[in-house]
């Protein structure tokens, strides 16, 4: 089994890159590989697509990534690969981000991506550090994993889904904001899995492991 890490040149990949490695050594997930290759892509079992910067540069740099855009249509739309989005990786999941300009996403999950707008003033955007997750809807990547646990956050955006089925998880900051959507054989996560300590390690051993 091969799960592909994209890399397109929109963030740090070396902390994912060893959190996945980690996880599938220990639950026999078979090999990790961070890839600019869109060859790798096509023939993985699972893909993860991370992203830190802004909804239209990340979703531009994609696009013009040799290739890598469309083997990872192909990989989720067509062949059914599980997919996991992490951060801005999630985001361009949506049908639309509102980041700088109105921006196209994948349209994989029904929903606009928005700037977070807490109704406590004193609260800062962005939205930075440690929150409790608040579970919405069950699915196997929650094995393990229950509301409360703690998530690490860095963002300024969030999906606002249109389709409430396909938010499984919410925080609370002052209102709610999105934190992992999935549908089919497609998840997403706003926050850092790799960077959330033992909640995030289960996450991501569950999508290693989930059979959709």
């Amino acid at each position: 089994m091969l799960t592909a890490i994209i890399d397109y040149e929109s963030g740090n990949l070396h902390s994912a890159h060893k959190a996945f490695e980690r996880m599938a050594n220990e639950v026999g997930a078979g090999e990790v590989t961070v890839t600019a290759d869109a060859d790798v892509v096509a023939r993985a079992d699972r893909i993860v697509l991370p992203g830190d910067g802004a909804f239209p540069a990340c979703m531009a740099a994609l696009k013009g990534a040799g290739g890598l855009f469309d083997a990872m249509v192909e990989a989720v739309e067509v062949k059914a690969r599980p997919f996991l989005g992490i951060c801005v990786g999630m985001q361009l999941m949506a049908s639309i981000g509102r980041e700088y300009s109105d921006t196209p996403g994948l349209d994989w999950i029904s929903g606009e991506v928005t700037r977070i707008t807490p109704a406590d003033a004193t609260l800062k955007v962005p939205h930075m550090g440690w929150n409790d997750l608040v579970i919405d809807h069950p699915h196997p990547v929650f094995d393990g994993v229950s509301t409360g646990d703690h998530a690490y956050f860095v963002h300024s955006y969030h999906m606002v889904v249109r389709d409430p089925v396909q938010r499984l998880a919410h925080v609370d900051y002052a209102g709610d904001v999105t934190s992992i959507i999935g549908r089919d054989t497609m998840l997403g996560m706003q926050f850092h899995p790799e960077k959330s300590q033992a909640t995030g390690l289960r996450l991501i051993s569950n999508f290693l492991q989930w059979r959709p």
